[in-house]
């Protein structure tokens, strides 16, 4: 069962605090995830980059969120959401401090690893503080409101980015997050209550570290993530490649293997996948966030380098999508509620596809609102339809103890679908070494980007519509 915690209603001072405090500290690591995006050409100039580094730059945070966010919700669960929530948002201001003081590539990397590793804990405890925190009546709305919100975010990402590079350097991309992050820390401390799963804290399971799962996860997915990223300039038949690669899949098989021996003491329960729902929600989360991350990879570089905008001209681009999240997350997650998931889930993607293909006829020269809106436009609808059915599906597909974990799994799989993404994208369209900076070869690299992006969708789609349903009201214990 989970810990009594005071059932929080929207209108009060403590749930409008709670519902607060999720947004900011969810919005500061969706945040992170796209206003890098704008910063890569003027961070790559400075810091003598390539493309692998700028990968890097991207994929070093991605990965620590995919690979430590299950830990994150199994702690938050077992030791208490607050806490584990309230110890990521400190760790997550430090390393930002750390990313805007980098000197060289090698140091931003290591910055962002560290960065993915505190957003990895606080990520997952925004959510399962509103679910287990906030009434039944109001959880819903509350969900719908931080999905919205926080979807806001990653778009307004470049937007905020550019501000902050043409007005002052790339290094405030990062230092931004610190007033932030007091912000939250005050909230959490005046407004959230504390739960946990309290079966877990009674039976032990709580004090034992799933160290072997967490590790071969992280060993998965980088290997795979380190075999993408070097295969152009080593070779796809190098042996490092190769190696790399290898571990990577006997990472994720035996990672499997693990979690399944460890049953209930597992990072990742097994038994979760017992719902069908729950699986294909999943793997549709890991389509739809590919296509998220490797459209949000390229455009920024491409508008930049290719269009010759400037880097907020560039943020103000993806406005509509920003603004298309506010006004229509909260709705689109009330209309799920009234007709079910399948629908929206299944259009979202579709919409979001044929923007895609619209972006892809952007060349030099190009007018904002005859070539680049009407295709921002459909992208945003698209995402709008998906963002918080999706969030709100995840989570009514289990029971509620398992919301923590829950939500975790489904983080790291939207932030592997990202990560895989931007690894394999530049293989696949053949961008290597300095190509970032060459017209030519970025045209037709994010051509190219932009068609592997909607196939992916129009998949998500197919899937959508053949498989998601309804979620059962799962037990409450």
């Amino acid at each position: 069962m989970t810990a009594p915690a005071p059932a929080l209603r929207i209108g009060t001072a403590a749930g409008r605090g709670t519902l607060l405090a999720a947004i900011l500290a969810s919005g500061m690591v969706f945040l992170d995830s796209t206003v890098v995006n704008v910063a890569l050409p003027r961070l790559g100039a400075e810091l003598d980059a390539s493309v692998a580094g700028l990968q890097w730059t991207v994929n070093g945070y991605l990965l620590m969120l995919a690979a430590f966010v299950l830990l994150g919700g199994a702690l938050g669960d077992r030791f208490g959401r607050r806490r584990v929530f309230l110890l990521g948002v400190v760790w997550f201001a430090v390393a930002s401090m750390l990313c805007g003081l980098a000197q060289g590539t090698g140091w931003l990397i290591a910055a962002r690893f560290l960065q993915g590793a505190g957003g990895a804990l606080l990520t997952p405890g925004s959510l399962s503080v509103l679910q287990a925190s906030f009434d039944p009546d109001d959880r819903a709305r509350a969900i719908g409101t931080w999905s919205g919100l926080s979807g806001v975010s990653t778009a307004l990402g470049p937007l905020l980015g550019g501000w902050l590079i043409d007005a002052f350097s790339w290094r405030w991309i990062f230092f931004v997050n610190l007033p932030l992050a007091v912000g939250v820390v005050l909230a959490v401390l005046r407004w959230v209550p504390e739960s946990r799963d309290e079966a877990a804290s009674r039976t032990g399971a709580g004090r034992r570290f799933d160290v072997a799962g967490t590790l071969l996860g992280a060993l998965a997915l980088g290997g795979i993530t380190y075999a993408l990223i070097d295969a152009p300039a080593r070779g796809a038949g190098s042996p490092a490649v190769v190696a790399a690669a290898v571990l990577g899949v006997l990472g994720a098989v035996v990672f499997v293997l693990v979690e399944r021996r460890r049953g209930d003491t597992a990072m990742l329960p097994t038994g979760l996948f017992g719902s069908r729902l729950f699986s294909v929600l999943n793997i549709f989360t890991v389509i739809v966030y590919a296509a998220l991350g490797g459209f949000t990879f390229f455009l920024a570089v491409y508008l930049q380098n290719v269009v010759g905008w400037s880097a907020l001209l560039t943020g103000l681009a993806t406005v509509p999508m920003t603004l298309l999240l506010l006004v229509g997350s909260a709705r689109a997650g009330a209309l799920a509620a009234r007709i079910g998931p399948r629908l929206p889930l299944t259009v979202g993607p579709v919409v979001a596809a044929a923007g895609l293909l619209l972006l892809r006829r952007v060349g030099p020269g190009a007018s904002y609102w005859a070539d680049v809106l009407p295709g921002v436009l459909l992208f945003g609808a698209g995402l709008t339809l998906v963002v918080a059915p999706l969030t709100a599906s995840v989570l009514a597909a289990v029971a509620d103890r398992f919301a923590g974990v829950a939500s975790g799994f489904n983080n790291a799989a939207a932030r592997a679908g990202g990560l895989l993404a931007v690894a394999a994208l530049p293989l696949l369209v053949g961008l290597s070494g300095s190509g970032y900076e060459q017209k030519t070869a970025l045209a037709g690299a994010f051509r190219g980007a932009m068609f592997w992006c909607a196939g992916l969708l129009l998949a998500g789609a197919v899937l959508a519509g053949l498989l998601i349903h309804r979620p059962r009201q799962p037990a409450r214990g």
